[in-house]
C-alpha cells in the first residue's frame, strides 16, 4: 500500500508542476495585455485564456481526487496498524493459538528536533506568501495535523469556531517538541498565572458563568431537642459572567529568515512568540480593564481590599505595618487566610537592600542566625520564582505588574491574596498551539507571526480573597 500512496503523490506532484507552468502562461498573457494599457484581450488572447483555464480546472479536479485516494489509503492503513495492535493487545485469549507478530514500521513525526524540514517555513509557503502555493509544505502539514489530531491535539483548520468571530483564525498546531523544550518560557513569563487556581477551559462557549453565592446559608445551634433548625437559602443570584478571550503573542519577522533561514530558526521563534504570548496573558490577569464589567485583573477587580501607602520618603519598616493590614483584611473579609504575596521585582529588591541602624540587612538568607530579620530571602532573586516570605508568606516576583500607576505615573502595587481563589480556565497546560501569518509590510518583505490561544480569567468570585496595597510610597525605589 506504501508503494501505491508514493505512486498517487507523484502523480499529484506531475499534476502540480504542470499547473504552475499553465498559471505561468495565464499570468503572461494579462502581463503583456497590461503593458499594451488598452484595458482589452484580443480574441487569439481571450481564447487561450480560456483553453489555460479549462485545463487548470481539470488537473484541480484531478488533483482533489487522487488526494482523496491518498487520504483513503492512509486512513485504510492507520485503521490496520490500529486492527494489528489491538489483535496484538489481545493475543492469548486463546492459548493454543500462537501468532506471528506483524511487522511494524515507525516512521518519524513530520516535524521534529533534527529533521529536514522547518515548520514555520513550510507553514509560510503554504498559507503566507501571497500569490503562491507551495504543494509540497502544504502536504506535509497536512500530514503533521493527522498526527496531532491521532495524538489527541484539538484542531482548528478544518473550519470549527467557538462563537462568531473566533472563525477568522485558521490555525496550525505547533509541533510538540517546540511545546516540550519552551514551556519552561512559558512558566517563567506568566509568574502570577501559574499561582492561582487553574482549572480547564470547556470546549464550546465564549462565555462562563459562575455560581457567586450573595446569601450563605446559616448554621446555628439548636435550641433543644426537635426545636426547628436554623435555615437560609443560599442565593445565587450574583452569578458571575467571564469572557473566553484570545490571547496572541506576534512577532515580525524578514520573508528571507523564513524562506531561508538556518537551521533552528523554530526554536528562535517560537520562543519568542512563546514569551509574547506569555506576558500578554499574565499582564491582563494582573491589570486588565476587562470588557462590559468582566474578565478584570486582579488590579481593577470590583470588591478588593484596599490598602493606601503614602509616604513622601518610603521606607522598608513604614511598609511593613501595611503588609500585616492587607494580611488581615483578606483573614478578616474571606474568612480565610492569604498564603501569597506578589509584586514587582523592583520591590523586592527594595526590601533586599533594606538596612538597619548597624548596616544589617533586614531581609537575610538565613533569619535563624539574625537578630532582626524582617524577612527571608533564601531563594534566588529572579521572576518567574519564588524569592523568599515576608510576614511568613511566600514572596513571588512578576515582572508583568505595572509600574506606571498612582499620580505621578511611577508607582507599582503589592498584592497579597488567597491564590487559591483566583480562577484561571485555559486549553491544555497554557502553551499557544496555533499560529497563522500576517504579511503587514509587504514592501518591505516583512511577515508577522502570530500563535494564540482561549483563556478566561476573574478574581471576582472572592474579590475579598485580594488585598492591595497602593499609593506614593510605592513609587520607583532608589538603591
Amino acid at each position: 500500500m506504501t508503494k501505491l500512496i508514493e505512486e498517487l503523490r507523484a502523480k499529484v506532484k506531475a499534476a502540480l508542476e504542470e499547473r504552475a507552468r499553465r498559471q505561468a502562461e495565464l499570468d503572461q498573457i494579462i502581463a503583456a495585455a497590461e503593458e499594451r494599457g488598452d484595458g482589452a484581450l484580443t480574441d487569439e488572447e481571450e481564447a487561450k485564456l480560456r483553453e489555460i483555464r479549462e485545463r487548470v480546472r481539470a488537473i484541480d479536479s484531478d488533483v482533489d481526487e487522487v488526494r482523496a485516494r491518498i487520504d483513503e489509503l492512509e486512513e485504510d492503513e492507520r485503521r490496520r496498524k490500529a486492527a494489528e495492535e489491538a489483535a496484538r493487545r489481545f493475543e492469548g485469549s486463546n492459548p493454543g493459538e500462537r501468532r506471528q507478530p506483524p511487522i511494524q514500521v515507525t516512521e518519524p513525526s513530520t516535524y521534529r528536533d533534527g529533521g529536514p524540514h522547518s515548520f514555520f517555513a513550510d507553514a509560510y509557503r503554504a498559507f503566507g506568501a501571497r500569490g503562491s502555493h507551495d504543494f509540497e509544505a502544504a502536504e506535509r502539514l497536512r500530514r503533521h495535523q493527522r498526527e496531532m489530531s491521532e495524538l489527541g491535539y484539538e484542531l482548528r483548520d478544518g473550519g470549527e469556531s467557538r462563537a462568531v468571530g473566533t472563525a477568522l483564525f485558521g490555525g496550525l498546531v505547533v509541533p510538540q517538541y517546540l511545546v516540550d523544550e519552551f514551556a519552561p518560557v512559558l512558566r517563567n513569563g506568566r509568574a502570577f498565572l501559574n499561582a492561582v487556581r487553574r482549572e480547564p477551559l470547556p470546549d464550546e462557549g465564549m462565555t462562563l458563568v459562575v455560581p457567586r453565592g450573595q446569601t450563605g446559608v446559616s448554621v446555628a445551634a439548636q435550641a433543644t431537642e426537635n426545636a426547628a433548625v436554623s435555615e437560609t437559602n443560599i442565593d445565587y443570584d450574583n452569578d458571575l459572567s467571564v469572557s473566553v478571550r484570545t490571547y496572541a503573542g506576534q512577532q515580525d519577522v524578514s520573508r528571507q529568515s523564513l524562506e531561508r533561514g538556518t537551521p533552528g530558526i523554530d526554536r528562535l521563534l517560537y520562543a519568542d512568540l512563546v514569551g509574547a504570548y506569555a506576558e500578554s496573558v499574565d499582564a491582563d490577569a494582573i491589570n486588565g480593564a476587562g470588557t462590559s464589567g468582566t474578565h478584570k485583573g486582579v488590579l481593577q477587580a470590583t470588591g478588593i481590599n484596599s490598602v493606601t501607602y503614602t509616604d513622601t520618603t518610603p521606607t522598608v519598616a513604614e511598609a511593613w505595618p501595611k503588609l500585616a493590614d492587607a494580611i488581615q483584611q483578606v483573614a478578616t473579609n474571606r474568612k480565610m487566610s492569604a498564603n501569597l504575596i506578589v509584586m514587582h521585582p523592583r520591590r523586592w529588591a527594595w526590601f533586599v537592600a533594606a538596612l538597619d541602624g548597624q548596616n544589617r540587612p533586614l531581609i537575610v538568607n538565613d533569619p535563624s542566625a539574625a537578630v532582626n530579620a524582617m524577612g527571608d530571602a533564601a531563594s534566588n532573586f529572579g521572576e518567574g520564582q519564588l524569592v523568599g516570605t515576608l510576614q511568613g508568606l511566600p514572596v513571588l516576583v512578576d515582572a508583568n505588574i505595572p509600574t506606571n500607576l498612582g499620580a505621578g505615573t511611577d508607582e507599582d502595587r503589592i498584592i497579597v491574596l488567597r491564590r487559591t481563589d483566583p480562577i484561571l480556565w485555559e486549553e491544555g497546560d497554557g502553551m499557544p498551539r496555533e499560529l497563522r501569518f500576517e504579511e503587514t509590510s509587504g514592501g518591505n518583505l516583512t511577515v508577522k507571526l502570530v500563535v494564540y490561544g482561549y483563556s478566561a480569567f476573574t478574581a471576582e468570585r472572592y474579590a475579598s480573597a485580594v488585598s492591595v496595597i497602593s499609593g506614593t510610597g510605592l513609587v520607583a525605589p532608589t538603591f
